[in-house]
């Protein structure tokens, strides 16, 4: 059976809302970052929303590609691209969306502090409580036993894509994805985007 976890589509204003919490947190630590490491993908937005915010203008790509599709929970974090540029003697905040294993953050921190900087922090936007690497500056904690897939605005095709294809899989037409989405993953998404999601766009 098609695997459909329960979801949570994140807005804008909640994202705002999350990168101002962060962003708060670390002022009030007294940390002030010299470079921001967003891992690419799912943290890029939020590093730069946390630059913009704490006044850094060093901004840093490191990709750590999770092994899985949308909402595997098994999949394994593996380093794909080299930090794109030095950290060295510098305070590097690094940045995801969600720690959720946890694995992408913590294989992400360990890179970053074998580049030699002077401090190394994280942060995520949310965390989910059973994920094992718990980040220095979180927004929202989702407690362990209310579990759900976040669809951030800069992964909501790519997620519906996955999951407009599992429940396709149960029921074949529009509406009825969209029947199978809404009450399987409590997603409700427009007929136009599950047409597009299905053709494999967005």
């Amino acid at each position: 059976m098609a695997d459909l976890p329960k979801c949570r589509r994140a807005t804008w204003p909640e994202v705002e809302r999350w990168a101002d919490g962060v962003a708060e947190k670390v002022r009030h630590s007294g940390a002030r970052p010299e470079a921001i490491v967003g891992l690419t993908r799912g943290g890029w937005v939020p590093a730069r929303l946390l630059g913009d915010r704490l006044g850094v203008h060093r901004l840093i790509s490191l990709r750590v590609q999770h092994w899985g599709v949308t909402a595997a929970r098994d999949g394994q974090a593996k380093l794909t691209e080299a930090l794109s540029g030095s950290v060295s003697g510098e305070a590097v905040l690094v940045v995801d969306d969600i720690t959720d294993t946890g694995e992408s953050l913590r294989l992400a921190s360990e890179h970053v502090a074998a580049a030699g900087p002077r401090t190394v922090e994280t942060a995520a936007f949310v965390h989910i409580a059973h994920s094992k690497f718990v980040p220095t500056y979180f927004a929202e904690e989702i407690p362990r036993d209310a579990w759900v897939w976040v669809v951030f605005p800069w992964n909501y095709w790519e997620d519906l894509r996955t999951l407009a294809g599992r429940a396709r899989e149960l029921a074949p037409g529009v509406e009825k994805v969209r029947a199978t989405l809404r009450e399987r993953c409590g997603l409700e998404v427009t007929a136009d985007d599950v047409r597009r999601a299905l053709a494999g766009e967005g």
